[in-house]
């Protein structure tokens, strides 16, 4: 679950509602169905080959659990087992393995913050960003993007770069 909220940037409620018929193995690719977005926007999105690995140890496992088709993702709780696993009990984990890692201020939506700054990092347009992660508005996204100084620094100097080698080849054009 871990995996798939931080590959596709997902909202916990998302995450839980995966159904089994939502996920193509064969193209890494997740359906996010409209009624379980905040947007009501249904979108298509890809998960890592990573994941996919762990999807498939997890539907080796599931199969103890149930093998009716529907929720993706069953509890384990003596109290739920083998029910879906709601948002808060997701929330729960989620706070309980922070815990154990000693980390603050780690939430579900935590991993959807994470992938949405590595996305601008890696060179996305808040535009795709936008669109990945199923905001009607950039403003949306801009508030999830959390890049630093440093991120800033090694931008700007790359910007920079480019600008100067264009100069550079504009006065040796005119110099001639």
């Amino acid at each position: 679950m871990l995996a798939f909220a931080y590959d596709a940037g997902l909202r916990r409620e998302e995450l839980c509602s995966l159904e089994s018929g939502d996920i193509d193995p064969a193209r890494r690719m997740l359906r996010i169905r409209a009624e379980s977005t905040k947007g009501r926007r249904e979108r298509v999105l890809p998960y890592s080959a990573s994941s996919g690995e762990l999807l498939l140890r997890y539907l080796e496992h599931r199969r103890a659990l149930g093998t009716k088709r529907g929720p993706l993702f069953l509890s384990e709780s003596r109290r739920n087992y083998a029910e879906p696993i709601s948002i808060w009990s997701w929330s729960k984990i989620v706070l309980q393995l922070a815990r154990r890692a000693g980390v603050q201020r780690f939430t579900t939506h935590t991993l959807r913050h994470l992938c949405l700054t590595d996305l601008a990092r890696a060179g996305w347009d808040i535009h795709e960003i936008a669109a990945f992660a199923g905001h009607r508005s950039v403003q949306t996204t801009l508030l999830y993007i959390h890049l630093s100084g440093r991120d800033l620094s090694l931008k700007l100097a790359a910007s920079m770069a480019h600008i100067h080698a264009r100069r550079a080849d504009m006065l040796a054009a005119v110099s001639q």
